[in-house]
Order: C-alpha cells, then structure tokens, then sequence
C-alpha cells in the first residue's frame, strides 16, 4: 500500500525578511551554527524535500518540508568582515528553521 506523502505548503516567499532559528541541536543538522541568529531574506523556494534531521535519525517516510535559498549579507554573519558591504552568502535552509 502506497502511502501519499503530506507535502507542507511553503510559509515564506520571495524577498520575504527572514531570522534562522538560534536553538541548538542534537545530532545531524544541516543548518549550520554559524548561521543561527541571523537575518536575511529568501531568495527563492526550492521545492519540497525529505527532512534530513529525521533522515539521519532513520525516521521511515520522513515529512517532506520546504526548502529556500536564503540570502545574507557578510557583514551581518562575521564580527570582523572586511570586504564590500554588498557581499553576500547565500544558503539553502529548510524552513523548521526559518523564523
């Protein structure tokens, strides 16, 4: 029996101000510590993916959740940056920790 995976509908849009979420994690994550705390905006959706903290966990049929590209600037991510103010990072964040 097949079952019909639940797709989330995605909360954020295009150029959307966005905060990632400062919590800590056990295990596998894929948001990096570094960019935890940080504002920036999305930049596009990606699409509906499985959630790799519950692929890691071995989690059967893991929740397929959104996943943007979301952008940041240098500035904003490292203390001491001193290249142009319009640098920017861009990363793709899946959307449990986007605020």
């Amino acid at each position: 029996m097949n079952k019909k995976k639940e797709i989330t509908k995605p909360k954020y849009k295009n150029f959307d101000k966005i905060k990632i979420d400062d919590r800590t994690s056990e295990g596998h994550c894929r948001t990096p510590a570094y960019i935890r705390g940080k504002i920036g905006i999305i930049e596009r959706y990606c699409g509906n993916f499985p959630n790799p903290e519950q692929i890691a966990h071995q989690v059967p049929e893991p929740k397929l959740i959104p996943l943007y590209r979301c952008r940041f600037y240098q500035k904003d991510i490292w203390p001491n940056y001193s290249g142009e103010k319009s640098d920017t990072l861009e990363l793709e964040i899946y959307e449990h920790w986007i605020n």
